[in-house]
């Protein structure tokens, strides 16, 4: 009697679809398809094992967002973000995150700003592990817009998070950054805990152009170094 071995399930074209768009996504937010990249279909489904449609399917979503872009004669490629973009991305999130703040300091519960200052503790013992405080730095952007309690608001937020991507490395790495940004979410957070909406705003509006003056530095030391 032969006995037969279970085989593995196969993978459907709607997971296959989600498994190349994350796959493509979280190449271009860690930086291992950086900005200009070209990217071409047959040579992606052969990096992921995956078929072409799921590919083809995940490059178009993509292409939609705006990550990446169809170039003449070239093909899809990483979008590339010129320098006035980038302050309209940074302008755009200064005034998104402004408004998250405020409605946090209106609508969280005490314990979500007590989750906000344990997060904060905890990173200030990590400053120099950019890669974790990059993580760290993302989920307390998460807390805070979801202590908001705008749907509509998070939504923006996650899409402008998306564009973001598209900048190389983060601004945590430059000298001094990693810990500035700590102080500053402590200081957003205390006056969230104070139930001052617009003593969060102004913390979190002038928290996000701190990080602008740094993407700047890092964009003129490209040129210079």
């Amino acid at each position: 009697m032969t006995v037969q071995k279970p085989s593995l399930p196969r993978k459907t074209a709607r997971s296959s679809g989600r498994d190349a768009y994350e796959l493509l996504l979280e190449g271009i937010e860690n930086g291992t398809l950086p900005a200009g990249t070209r990217l071409r279909e047959t040579e992606l489904a052969q990096r992921f094992s995956l078929s072409r449609t799921p590919i083809r399917e995940a490059l178009k979503r993509l292409e939609q967002q705006g990550l990446i872009t169809h170039q003449p004669h070239q093909g899809m490629a990483v979008t590339s973000l010129d320098y006035n973009q980038i302050a309209e991305l940074y302008a755009l999130r200064e005034m998104l995150e402004g408004m998250a703040a405020q409605l946090a300091a209106q609508h969280a519960s005490a314990t979500e700003i007590n989750v906000l200052e344990e997060m904060v503790a905890a990173d200030r013992v990590r400053i120099d592990d950019v890669t974790t405080l990059a993580r760290t730095n993302r989920a307390f952007h998460q807390q805070l817009r979801d202590a908001g309690r705008n749907h509509y608001l998070a939504q923006a937020l996650e899409n402008l998070r998306l564009s973001l991507a598209l900048l190389p490395g983060t601004t945590l790495g430059a000298p001094g950054r990693g810990a500035a940004s700590v102080e500053d979410h402590a200081l957003i957070v205390a006056r969230i805990a104070a139930r001052d909406p617009g003593g969060a705003e102004e913390a979190a509006r002038q928290h996000i152009r701190n990080a602008f003056k740094t993407r700047i530095q890092l964009l003129q030391r490209q040129f210079t170094d």
